[in-house]
Protein backbone atom coordinates (compact mmCIF):
# COMPACT_ATOMS: atom_id res chain seq x y z
CA UNK A 1 0.00 0.00 0.00
CA UNK A 2 1.45 3.22 -0.88
CA UNK A 3 1.34 4.30 2.65
CA UNK A 4 3.65 2.22 3.16
CA UNK A 5 6.18 4.46 1.40
CA UNK A 6 7.55 6.58 4.04
CA UNK A 7 7.50 9.87 1.62
CA UNK A 8 4.21 9.48 1.55
CA UNK A 9 3.71 10.14 5.23
CA UNK A 10 5.75 13.27 5.63
CA UNK A 11 3.67 14.70 2.13
CA UNK A 12 0.56 14.25 4.02
CA UNK A 13 1.86 15.43 6.83
CA UNK A 14 3.31 18.80 4.43
CA UNK A 15 -0.29 18.72 3.56
CA UNK A 16 -2.09 18.76 6.64
CA UNK A 17 0.58 21.49 8.05
CA UNK A 18 0.39 23.59 4.89
CA UNK A 19 -3.69 23.76 5.16
CA UNK A 20 -3.74 24.64 8.45
CA UNK A 21 -1.36 27.04 8.19
CA UNK A 22 -3.15 28.81 5.14
CA UNK A 23 -6.70 28.80 7.36
CA UNK A 24 -4.37 32.05 9.04
CA UNK A 25 -3.52 34.13 5.69
CA UNK A 26 -5.38 37.41 5.25
CA UNK A 27 -8.38 36.96 2.83
CA UNK A 28 -7.10 38.69 0.00
CA UNK A 29 -4.56 35.86 -0.47
CA UNK A 30 -7.02 33.44 -1.07
CA UNK A 31 -7.48 33.18 -4.35
CA UNK A 32 -3.55 33.74 -4.99
CA UNK A 33 -1.75 32.05 -2.40
CA UNK A 34 -3.63 30.29 -0.60
CA UNK A 35 -4.71 28.64 -3.41
CA UNK A 36 -1.53 27.97 -5.05
CA UNK A 37 0.07 26.40 -1.77
CA UNK A 38 -2.88 24.17 -1.23
CA UNK A 39 -3.17 22.74 -4.46
CA UNK A 40 0.38 22.22 -4.89
CA UNK A 41 1.14 20.37 -1.85
CA UNK A 42 -1.91 18.01 -2.42
CA UNK A 43 -0.82 17.39 -5.41
CA UNK A 44 2.82 15.89 -3.80
CA UNK A 45 0.06 13.63 -2.03
CA UNK A 46 -1.42 12.58 -5.67
CA UNK A 47 1.58 11.84 -7.54
CA UNK A 48 3.42 10.17 -5.08
CA UNK A 49 0.44 8.01 -5.16
CA UNK A 50 0.07 7.69 -9.16
CA UNK A 51 3.78 6.67 -8.88
CA UNK A 52 3.12 4.09 -6.27
CA UNK A 53 0.21 2.49 -8.83
CA UNK A 54 2.79 2.39 -11.46
CA UNK A 55 5.32 0.89 -9.76
CA UNK A 56 5.38 -1.99 -12.38
CA UNK A 57 6.38 0.35 -14.79
CA UNK A 58 10.03 2.21 -13.04
CA UNK A 59 10.20 5.16 -15.89
CA UNK A 60 6.32 6.01 -15.21
CA UNK A 61 6.71 5.78 -12.08
CA UNK A 62 10.18 7.65 -11.88
CA UNK A 63 8.01 10.56 -14.12
CA UNK A 64 5.56 10.78 -11.53
CA UNK A 65 7.95 11.31 -8.72
CA UNK A 66 9.54 13.28 -10.56
CA UNK A 67 6.06 15.49 -10.62
CA UNK A 68 5.90 15.40 -7.13
CA UNK A 69 9.35 16.76 -6.41
CA UNK A 70 8.42 19.52 -8.95
CA UNK A 71 5.30 20.60 -6.73
CA UNK A 72 7.14 19.80 -3.80
CA UNK A 73 9.86 22.55 -5.06
CA UNK A 74 6.71 24.82 -5.95
CA UNK A 75 5.23 24.20 -2.72
CA UNK A 76 8.26 25.56 -0.72
CA UNK A 77 8.51 28.86 -3.08
CA UNK A 78 5.10 29.22 -1.37
CA UNK A 79 5.94 28.58 2.04
CA UNK A 80 9.24 30.70 1.73
CA UNK A 81 6.63 33.97 0.39
CA UNK A 82 4.20 33.55 3.25
CA UNK A 83 7.23 33.93 5.57
CA UNK A 84 9.01 36.96 3.34
CA UNK A 85 5.57 38.50 3.80
CA UNK A 86 5.29 38.22 7.35
CA UNK A 87 2.15 36.22 7.19
CA UNK A 88 3.57 33.51 9.03
CA UNK A 89 6.46 33.22 11.94
CA UNK A 90 9.24 31.36 11.27
CA UNK A 91 8.68 28.99 14.38
CA UNK A 92 5.01 28.24 12.79
CA UNK A 93 6.72 27.31 9.08
CA UNK A 94 9.75 25.63 10.26
CA UNK A 95 8.02 22.20 10.65
CA UNK A 96 6.85 22.55 7.34
CA UNK A 97 9.81 23.03 5.64
CA UNK A 98 11.43 20.57 7.32
CA UNK A 99 9.11 18.44 6.07
CA UNK A 100 9.39 19.68 2.00
CA UNK A 101 13.03 19.13 2.66
CA UNK A 102 12.77 15.69 3.83
CA UNK A 103 10.19 14.87 0.74
CA UNK A 104 12.22 16.53 -1.49
CA UNK A 105 15.37 14.14 -0.01
CA UNK A 106 13.47 11.24 -0.07
CA UNK A 107 12.25 11.71 -3.48
CA UNK A 108 15.55 12.40 -5.48
CA UNK A 109 16.74 8.84 -3.72
CA UNK A 110 13.68 6.89 -4.57
CA UNK A 111 14.43 8.08 -8.09
CA UNK A 112 18.04 7.21 -7.91
CA UNK A 113 17.21 3.70 -6.60
CA UNK A 114 13.84 2.91 -8.59
CA UNK A 115 14.83 -0.78 -8.32
CA UNK A 116 14.36 -0.88 -4.42
CA UNK A 117 10.57 0.67 -4.90
CA UNK A 118 9.37 -0.90 -8.47
CA UNK A 119 7.57 -4.10 -8.61
CA UNK A 120 9.82 -7.03 -9.09
CA UNK A 121 8.60 -8.80 -11.89
CA UNK A 122 9.02 -12.33 -13.13
CA UNK A 123 10.92 -12.35 -16.30
CA UNK A 124 8.57 -15.23 -18.01
CA UNK A 125 5.96 -12.39 -17.55
CA UNK A 126 3.96 -14.37 -15.09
Amino acid sequence: HVEDWKVKTLANQQRKLTIHLTGFLPREEMYSLTDQLRRSCRSVCANIAEAYAKRRYPAHMVSKLTDADGENAETKVWLESILECGYISTNDIDPVLNLNVQINRLLNYMMIHREKFALKTDPKGK
